[in-house]
């Protein structure tokens, strides 16, 4: 199980209308998953649009295992609520990490991938070129819920001795 390929930093960007879960707002904070490991956002406390900018980061082995992304009330005397889940895939993410894009200008576009069944995008997603490494901004419909999006970033991070390939 020792077999690291790398480090993935998922900016955690902001929620769009999320559920209500409390008698007129929520307090929402989100948990990322992949495989056993599991990583949390603070808690924003009455916001159905909070803005976390707040990074996540987790250890992959497996480039095959979804990222689950969950999306909970807090509450103080009572279970937290759950306000919706999404999943995603790396694997396009990956496929734009192996190209060589050394000379491309900054902005430059890789691959967009369209919203469909058969994954959980509210909008286009693109995998850029930016600032010398490579982005995929993802916006997230959440499931299991009358509404919600989420926000967020994804960012490689070289681990030395660590191949992606």
């Amino acid at each position: 199980m020792n077999n690291l390929k790398g480090l993935l930093r998922i900016r955690v960007k902001r929620g769009l209308n999320l559920a209500v879960r409390d008698i007129n707002t929520s307090d929402p904070y989100i948990i990322v998953k992949m495989g056993k490991q599991k990583v949390k956002t603070r808690i924003m406390e009455r916001d159905v649009n909070p803005v976390w900018n707040e990074d996540l980061t987790i250890f992959v082995y497996d480039t095959t295992l979804p990222i689950k992304l969950e999306v909970y009330d807090h509450d103080f005397f009572s279970t937290d609520d759950k306000m919706g889940d999404a999943e995603f895939d790396i694997q396009p993410f990956l496929e734009g990490l192996k190209m060589n894009l050394k000379n491309m200008p900054s902005g430059t576009i890789i691959t967009r991938i369209k919203p469909s069944k058969s994954n959980w995008l509210a909008e286009e997603s693109c995998i850029t070129w930016r600032n010398n490494v490579v982005v995929q901004d993802l916006c997230l419909r959440l499931r299991h819920v009358e509404c919600g999006e989420v926000e967020i970033e994804l960012h490689w991070i070289d681990v030395p001795g660590c191949k992606l390939v």
